[in-house]
């Protein structure tokens, strides 16, 4: 029995403690209204889609990213940048569900990185 309760407790805990962000960087892309991914050395993380009602929790920390090193893909202002993101994953570390930092880099930053490839 007290090792039921152990075992109780410990997997309680995975639920109620707060993931630590980690910071991931990368082609911040968005292709079309409402849908938003970032791309990095680990693969492509889905932030927001439109109609499926998904978005990660702090979207709005991130700015207006057409205002400086940003390419335009999908006139007039869609399209993609290069930045770094303090992000949660989910339980299994397959989804950003929440953003708690974001930093706008060069697009030069993003190029030199041999891991990551420029979005078409």
């Amino acid at each position: 029995m007290p090792g039921r309760i152990v075992l109780a407790t410990f997997l309680l805990a995975l639920f109620v403690v707060p993931a630590a962000a980690e910071q991931r960087c990368g082609w911040l892309q968005n292709p079309t209204p409402g849908n938003w991914t970032l791309s990095d050395a680990d693969g492509d993380w889905l932030l927001s889609s439109q109609g499926t009602g998904r978005q990660a929790e702090g979207m709005d920390i991130i700015p207006d990213i057409t205002v400086r090193d940003f390419v335009v893909t999908n006139p007039p202002d869609h399209g993609y940048a290069c930045a770094c993101l303090s992000v949660e994953l989910n339980a299994q570390g397959t989804r950003i569900d929440r953003i708690t930092g974001f930093k706008q880099l060069p697009l030069r930053k993003c190029d030199a990185d041999p891991n990551l490839s420029r979005p078409e």
